[in-house]
């Protein structure tokens, strides 16, 4: 018989393989969506019409759309503005806690999340994060480093035709996608210099 968790998920991309990994070790996950980071709310109900889309006909996993308070997103993690740790920090606490939340109305024991699967999230805070919050609400957290599948992921949405999107979802990372971007041009561009 398998054991039930509640998988937190940021978008259906991130949420193939955590989904297959768990159901190789013996989870039947339930998907739980809780972004109130992702701006602007077109994006936001972009990236969730993609995960359920998914969900419904490809993973046939249910989809609990849980609460998203923009107002406590704007009072508690916006003051962090350009400092990403601290940023990142307070936008996990408030996701997960809300997650959480739900998987003890919900009856589960145990919980995870997806963001455990980009090289671009700030993998050991989420982490702590993620222990904290479950053992808070009397959980057991089910952290597992996704990161290796990364590129799976890419590659199995891809062939899937889903929406990839280019940045984690708040107005200040995507300023911060686009200057790695510029960065990474760069680079490039004086790489190819030397070596003419």
């Amino acid at each position: 018989m398998r054991t039930s968790i509640l998988l937190h998920a940021c978008c259906g991309p991130c949420s193939i393989e955590p989904v297959k990994y768990l159901c190789k070790e013996g989870f039947e996950p339930t998907i739980c969506w809780t972004n109130p980071n992702i701006q602007p709310v077109a994006e936001h109900d972009k990236r969730l019409a993609v995960l359920q889309k998914w969900a419904r006909e490809v993973a046939h996993v249910e989809v609990i759309v849980a609460g998203d308070d923009r107002e406590a997103w704007e009072k508690f993690v916006a003051p962090n503005l350009m400092n990403r740790p601290q940023r990142c920090r307070a936008c996990y606490a408030l996701r997960l806690s809300e997650a959480c939340r739900v998987a003890k109305e919900r009856g589960f024991r145990y919980i995870s999340t997806t963001l455990a699967v980009s090289p671009y999230q700030l993998f050991d805070t989420c982490h702590e994060v993620l222990d904290a919050t479950a053992k808070k609400a009397g959980l057991i957290s089910v952290w597992r480093d996704f990161r290796p599948y990364y590129s799976d992921s890419v590659t199995d949405s891809r062939a899937l035709g889903m929406y990839r999107q280019n940045y984690c979802g708040c107005r200040f990372s995507v300023v911060e996608a686009c200057v790695s971007r510029h960065e990474l041009r760069d680079t490039r561009k004086t790489k190819k210099h030397v070596h003419v």
